[in-house]
């Protein structure tokens, strides 16, 4: 009973903090390319709340992570892991009920 209300839960928040790596990216794009400015009051506070939700989650995958220069992979990282985690737990939750 409690995996049908765990592994819910966990695909919503899951899904949440991908929408927020796809959103942080999309606008380091457009900042790396000048479509938007950091000199904008609302991008530069977009940006430094996407950066204080992702980056208790993705500095501890940078700090296990080579250094590849402008190329910056923990996000993808963090959704890989994320996708595991959640498979393991639906195995497990599943495998409780046979």
């Amino acid at each position: 009973m409690i995996s049908q209300v765990l592994i819910p839960i966990l695909m919503l928040l899951m899904d949440v903090v991908t929408t927020v790596v796809i959103v942080q990216f999309v606008l380091y794009l457009l900042i790396q390319f000048n479509v938007v400015s950091m000199h904008s009051p609302f991008v530069s506070a977009l940006w430094q709340g996407l950066n204080a939700i992702l980056d208790p989650l993705l500095n501890p995958i940078r700090r296990m992570l080579p250094h590849t220069g402008a190329l910056d992979f923990s996000p993808l990282v963090l959704i890989v892991l994320m996708r595991i985690v959640l498979i393991i737990l639906s195995y497990l939750g599943s495998a409780a009920y046979q």
